[in-house]
């Protein structure tokens, strides 16, 4: 009777290791436009084909409206914490200032953390580079990679480069709490070989968290495509069609050794995985990439600028073959992931991001937001609300001035998607609609004023 009592103690607690907490790894390459993959209509007409990624478009769901913002600090910092960051102080690159999130943001690391999660970061950052402000400074447990911006790599092999009067960009290594420590120059050398060294790094702290029995958060920034976009010396001359597609094709590659290991460590049913980019395409030839069928390179509103490529995997929970052209924003993923992982989203602060949880798992076909705002650095730049955008600020492109425009202009991006025929005459009634909900945000900045940049920690909000 006793081994009777214990077999079935056994049986009853068979659900909840099923129910045990999913392991989530997000990859984010770094300005890669919405028409570069082939699921995204690009592939072999871009001189690569992606069957990596876009065997993991089938296996899921494929956003073709997801939405990030124009640059990279700004995407970064809304995808950490759920919240616009005109909020946080972090809308624009900026250069020799401080920079990035205060001490008194929440980021989605540190609520994996409290949530029993270990934590691995292992790439480019981008909203802070002091004492602080570092990944494992905001939840982190250890990281790899690089503090800011692709670009630096460039800063030694440039015109009369002074090593005395600039810095030497390196990449670093950290682990909770701890400075990074210098591991090697950032130069075009190594440039070339980051990402390979990332997906190193991010495999083994996969495996050691495996070997644990602990759930993982794995989030693995990349560098690429972002200019100078130099291939792996394994890649380089690969596709025969320039260095951009070869590239391309290192990318694909980068994320089946993702996928791959995920197989082998036999957790693919309980591991999310989602694939995305934080910006439109890169403007500046010979580095220039594709928005598709959307106008515009990132640093604008365009909607090349905004719609960004991204594919989610949970297995028997998202289901495959998924395609949905529901609004979605960077800043979702806070609260729609809490849901997965078991934390809550922060209570004592305006966040923006909404749960999409049963949108993304099929239990309804509309997503749970219809449009936001639209800024560019400081600047409102317009409204993006179902299939219709209003611009209030005309920027070309990234060499551009901006432009205030007297008259807002008005596209529907269903019947126009390259944003040239202005219907404000057509479709006025639209108008009205958008003010007021640009109003109600503005009605959140006075309820909660916005950390300005350049504001050192420690910081506490004033209401």
């Amino acid at each position: 009777m006793k081994n009777l009592l214990c077999l079935f103690a056994f049986i009853l607690t068979l659900p909840l290791f099923a129910q045990e907490k999913p392991n989530i790894v997000i990859m984010m390459v770094d300005n890669l436009g919405w028409g570069e993959l082939g699921c995204y209509g690009g592939g072999e007409l871009r001189g690569a084909p992606t069957p990596q990624l876009d065997k993991l478009a089938e296996e899921g769901i494929l956003l073709q409206n997801f939405n990030v913002e124009p640059q990279c600090t700004p995407t970064r910092s809304a995808f950490m914490t759920g919240r616009r960051p005109i909020r946080s102080g972090t809308t624009k690159v900026v250069w020799g200032m401080l920079y990035g999130m205060v001490n008194w943001e929440i980021t989605m690391a540190e609520l994996m953390s409290d949530a029993g999660y270990s934590t691995g970061m292992f790439g480019k950052w981008h909203i802070g580079d002091v004492q602080g402000r570092f990944p494992t400074d905001q939840g982190f447990d250890e990281w790899y990679g690089v503090a800011n911006t692709t670009d630096e790599s460039e800063y030694s092999s440039q015109f009369q480069y002074e090593s005395e009067a600039s810095t030497q960009p390196m990449i670093v290594e950290a682990t909770k709490g701890e400075y990074p420590k210098d591991v090697k120059p950032y130069n075009v050398k190594s440039r070339r070989t980051i990402d390979s060294e990332l997906n190193e790094r991010a495999i083994e702290f996969m495996k050691q968290s495996a070997e644990s029995n602990k759930p993982f958060f794995a989030f693995i920034p990349y560098t690429q495509p972002h200019l100078p976009t130099l291939p792996h010396p394994d890649f380089d001359g690969k596709t025969g069609n320039g260095h951009y597609a070869d590239v391309l094709a290192e990318i694909d590659f980068r994320a089946g050794q993702i996928l791959n290991t995920i197989d082998e460590l036999n957790i693919k049913d309980n591991t999310v995985v989602i694939w995305m980019s934080d910006n439109g395409p890169e403007y500046f030839y010979p580095w220039h990439g594709t928005a598709g069928p959307w106008k515009g390179n990132y640093f604008t509103a365009w909607e090349g600028s905004l719609r960004a490529p991204c594919l989610m995997r949970w297995p028997g929970k998202i289901p495959a073959g998924s395609v949905s052209n529901e609004i979605v924003h960077v800043v979702d993923l806070l609260p729609t992931l809490g849901k997965i992982a078991g934390y809550d989203v922060p209570n004592d602060r305006i966040v923006d991001g909404v749960n999409q949880l049963d949108f993304l798992t099929g239990k309804q076909k509309k997503s749970n937001r219809e449009g936001f705002i639209v800024y560019n650095n400081d600047d409102i730049y317009g409204y993006k609300w179902r299939n219709w955008k209003m611009h209030l600020v005309e920027l070309e492109n990234m060499n551009s001035e901006p432009r205030p425009l007297n008259v807002p202009r008005v596209y529907n991006l269903i019947t126009d998607p390259k944003e040239e025929y202005n219907m404000a005459e057509e479709a006025t009634w639209v108008l009205p609609v958008m003010f007021k909900k640009i109003v109600t945000f503005q009605q959140t900045l006075a309820e909660e004023p916005p950390i300005q940049l350049g504001t050192p920690d420690p910081y506490k909000p004033q209401r």
